[in-house]
């Protein structure tokens, strides 16, 4: 096997691979033979620039199934589009999702690294977690962070890569343990998140159309979806270990010296003491501002939400208390100007991302301001509905299509906004509940993310990989994230089918069939 140190290939021996990893090496080497991230969306970029030009000359139009409105395709080398390019270049980089979440997050997390925390940390679990149970936990973990919005993408996947890094293991294994967790296992939630009420919102007003007494409760796919964890959690574990880690080959010269390797002084554990003293009193902080007498975190109108939406300021606290912690009692911060030399050496990391970022901004604009995935999401559910399957085949298909379509379409409640209106009254008419309807969409609307260059986060996945192996490449990341994503439809969609059979309940008050 070929040594899979950083600067090296990241595959090992091709000689006496299987079929499958045969299949994979070449998906790896083709998507590497396309140009360079950057490259690739600056050339996307005008192939959607010429794409629009070429759908508004012919009046490429459709009709959006929920409002009846006209949709109609852009022409972005208009007047009117180019003047919306530049005037919103900024704009559009500065509001693209992750772009801020991560950088805001990178600076708790730089004083945590470089302070040596997260190091000692890890050192901390790899000796307490058994070896057997560290994927899996990964894999669960990343479905769980679902709870803290995208949160997983930042903090989940370097940790997965750190922890398998720190075990003699592929690094990139336990990146893509994580990232099959956070998002291939998306939906898939032991606890309700913020998507259960997003997405009951679009169910409701569609069954609606054909029952106007009709109500969704918002945890109607719960029970569905806390059954789907320990499953992906499993087939996630079984995929890393049986075909990821094989194919890799070994970390490190002689079978792997991990960063993680060796014991903690005893300075070391007075700082990791002291450190988690910290975040429990961080944590219990944030808490208490949590409560509802306090009408801080919790609003009587609004729930929850003002914590969901700051989660990402509260992990900052919860990397940069303990870290500075950390380093004040084991000596590796003296004054505020090593603190300040931390944060900004974290983010000079960032800015190779920074600049992908600012590229995959402007195409994902480019695509959404020319309409044209919308126009296709209508054609294909119309090519769908006209195809004619009834019941089983139809909702294994109609979960195809929106997995098809999510590779297009990162946003959950954007497609669903468009198929819901079509898909949950035919259904009903067949004899099957909205809920039903609505967790065969969020099946379809898990697996590929992991496959798809469209996803906001997944420049930040190469950024993280190429930490560990130099020219990581597209290629490389779909190749090593194919063989989740096929797993993960098959048992999903084979969990579903068996769930309907049977007859079991979706959530609450959710039954698997309508009867008008």
């Amino acid at each position: 096997m070929t040594d899979s140190r950083p600067g090296s290939q990241p595959t090992g021996n091709r000689v006496g691979k299987g079929w499958v990893q045969r299949a994979l090496d070449a998906v790896e080497t083709v998507g590497n033979k396309l140009p360079q991230p950057v490259t690739l969306f600056a050339i996307l970029m005008g192939l959607v620039l010429l794409a629009s030009w070429v759908a508004g000359t012919v009046g490429l139009k459709a009709t959006h199934p929920g409002t009846g409105q006209e949709i109609a395709a852009v022409n972005l080398l208009s007047a009117a589009g180019i003047r919306r390019i530049f005037t919103e270049m900024v704009s559009v980089f500065a509001a693209f999702p992750p772009l801020g979440l991560v950088l805001v997050v990178m600076i708790g997390i730089g004083v945590a690294e470089r302070s040596g925390f997260i190091a000692a940390a890890l050192k901390s679990f790899v000796g307490s977690v058994p070896r057997v149970a560290i994927t899996f936990s990964i894999v669960t973990a990343g479905m769980l962070s679902s709870v803290a919005a995208d949160a997983g993408y930042v903090v989940l996947i370097p940790l997965g890569a750190a922890i398998f890094a720190g075990m003699g293991r592929h690094p990139l294994a336990g990146l893509a343990a994580a990232f099959a967790g956070v998002s291939g296992g998306f939906g898939a939630n032991l606890f309700p998140t913020s998507l259960d009420p997003l997405l009951a919102g679009f169910t409701e007003p569609a069954a609606r159309i054909l029952d106007p007494d009709y109500t969704v409760n918002p945890m109607c796919n719960w029970w569905f979806m806390a059954a789907s964890v320990p499953l992906v959690g499993v087939v996630g574990t079984l995929v890393t270990e049986r075909l990821i880690e094989p194919r890799l080959g070994p970390w490190g010269v002689e079978g792997g010296q991990g960063e993680a390797e060796g014991g903690l002084t005893e300075r070391e554990k007075k700082g990791l003491v002291w450190a988690s003293v910290w975040s429990v009193v961080v944590l219990g902080f944030f808490v208490v501002l949590a409560l509802p007498r306090f009408q801080i975190f919790y609003d009587a109108e609004q729930g929850f939400t003002p914590l969901y939406r700051s989660i990402v300021p509260i992990m900052t606290i919860l990397f940069f208390v303990p870290g500075l912690v950390y380093g004040i009692v084991t000596g590796s911060i003296t004054g505020d100007k090593q603190v300040a030399k931390m944060t900004a050496e974290s983010m000079g990391t960032m800015g190779g991302y920074i600049v992908l970022a600012f590229a995959a901004a402007q195409f994902v604009a480019y695509f959404n301001w020319s309409n044209i995935g919308l126009i296709l999401a209508v054609f294909g559910a119309d090519g769908l509905k006209a195809v004619g399957f009834t019941g089983i085949p139809l909702l294994v298909s109609f979960i195809l299509v929106a997995s098809v379509i999510n590779i297009a379409i990162g946003s959950a409640s954007a497609k669903w906004a468009i198929l819901a209106p079509i898909f949950v009254p035919m259904l009903m008419l067949m004899g099957y509940s909205p809920e039903t309807t609505q967790a065969a969409y969020r099946i379809g609307d898990s697996y590929t993310n992991i496959l798809t260059p469209l996803l906001p986060y997944f420049p930040l996945v190469i950024t993280f990989a190429a930490k560990y192996v130099k020219d990581v490449g597209i290629g490389t990341i779909i190749s090593l994230m194919l063989p989740f994503s096929v797993a993960f439809a098959v048992v999903r969609i084979a969990m579903f089918v068996v769930w309907i059979q049977l007859g079991w309940p979706l959530g609450l008050e959710a039954p698997i069939h309508y009867e008008p």
